[in-house]
């Protein structure tokens, strides 16, 4: 990888050099033309840096992560990392998931968990979990109800994981009450 950006960094060296002794040549007689000209490309490149290194930011902003569609209706975007995020109120707090059809239950993360209001350190973790990154003990709990825009589900369960976890999941248990999930052109669509 760091090759490739030497590679990089060296084209564009290249590149302004060539535009630089292209200015002076074509501008011998008029120094302060030139000194103009020089800056606004300065100011073009400056302005194509941030844009490239703002990119993901702006991308976000402007790209919905997730819309809702008619009643019965989700549709979620592919994110740029290749997965579907979906953001589900539980108990009035908005939770941000990973759609993950691999998972057979619900699963919290501890910092989720404790948003929506549970006591996680009361919690009886009882339960095991055989994950990519081993077994993780689990605690039963369960939740009043999962709303997404007009679609509200009641009374489900899920669990809440007693390790390390970036992102809670939302498996199997919410997505198999939608009678069809399909992904197709970069979406994800769930249908009652």
């Amino acid at each position: 990888m760091q090759d490739f950006d030497f590679a990089r960094l060296t084209y564009l060296m290249i590149l302004g050099s060539v535009l630089l002794v292209w200015f002076v040549a074509q501008n011998r007689a008029s120094l302060g033309k030139l000194a103009q000209q020089a800056l606004i490309w300065g100011l073009i490149f400056v302005g194509a840096l941030a844009a490239v290194g703002l990119w993901e930011d702006i991308r976000q902003t402007v790209r919905p992560m997730q819309s809702v569609v008619a009643g019965d209706r989700i549709e979620v975007p592919r994110a740029p990392d290749g997965h579907y995020y979906l953001t589900v109120e539980i108990e009035g707090v908005p939770v941000r998931f990973v759609v993950d059809t691999g998972a057979s239950q619900i699963v919290l993360s501890q910092s989720d968990a404790e948003r929506i209001g549970l006591d996680t350190k009361s919690l009886a973790y009882l339960g095991r979990a055989y994950t990519a990154n081993g077994e993780v003990r689990t605690a039963p709990v369960r939740l009043e109800s999962l709303v997404v825009g007009p679609v509200r589900h009641e009374n489900l369960r899920a669990v809440v994981n007693q390790g390390e976890m970036g992102q809670s999941l939302l498996g199997m248990e919410y997505l198999q009450r939608f009678s069809s999930i399909e992904i197709t052109g970069g979406r994800l669509v769930l249908t009652r």
